[in-house]
C-alpha cells in the first residue's frame, strides 16, 4: 500500500469539520490514520433528549462518524464508503460536557469493511460501544466532500515512491 500523504489527512479533517451536521452537532473529527480515528463532541443543550439526557442519535452519529472515518485510509483514492449498517450499545449516561470516540478498522475487504468505535468521558468512562459495515463505493468519496464544502481541490491521498 502507498504512503498516506499527511497533506491529504489535514484537508480531509478541515472538511469534515466545516460540513453543517458535524458543526450542528459540535463534533470534530481531531484525527484519522491508517484503521483509526478520534472524534470528540462538546456537549450542550441541544444534544438533550426531553427527559435531559443525551439524545441516543447523538451517541449513533458519533459512532458512526468515528467507525466510518477509521476506514477511510485503507480506501482507494477514488473510492468512498457508505454506512450500511449501525449497531450501538448505550452502557452509561453521559455526564460531562465532552466526549471522545475512538474508531478502530477491524476488517478491509475489497466491498466491504467492519469497523468498531468506543465513546467514553473525559474520565475515561465508557459510555458506548458500536460496529458498523461499510460499503465501498464510486459514490460519497471525499472528493465530494470538498465539493460540498466548496474548499477546492485536496493533496494527493498517497505519495507514490
Amino acid at each position: 500500500m502507498p504512503e498516506l500523504n499527511p497533506e491529504h489527512v489535514k484537508a480531509v479533517i478541515i472538511a469534515i469539520n466545516n460540513a453543517p451536521f458535524f458543526k450542528h452537532l459540535s463534533m470534530s473529527v481531531t484525527e484519522i490514520g491508517v484503521g483509526c480515528s478520534v472524534v470528540t463532541l462538546d456537549v450542550g443543550n441541544e444534544h438533550m433528549n426531553p427527559f435531559g439526557g443525551i439524545h441516543g442519535g447523538v451517541y449513533a452519529s458519533a459512532i458512526d462518524t468515528a467507525a466510518y472515518w477509521s476506514a477511510y485510509c485503507d480506501v482507494p483514492e477514488e473510492n468512498g464508503l457508505i454506512t450500511i449498517d449501525v449497531k450501538v450499545d448505550f452502557l452509561a449516561p453521559v455526564s460531562g460536557n465532552k466526549i471522545i470516540i475512538n474508531g478502530r478498522r477491524i476488517k478491509s475487504g475489497k466491498t466491504l469493511y467492519l469497523t468498531e468505535a468506543m465513546m467514553s468521558d473525559t474520565n475515561g468512562t465508557v459510555l458506548a460501544h458500536g460496529t458498523s459495515k461499510l460499503m465501498v463505493t464510486r459514490k460519497q468519496s471525499v472528493v465530494d466532500l470538498v465539493k460540498y464544502i466548496g474548499l477546492g481541490k485536496l493533496p494527493p491521498k498517497f505519495i507514490r515512491r
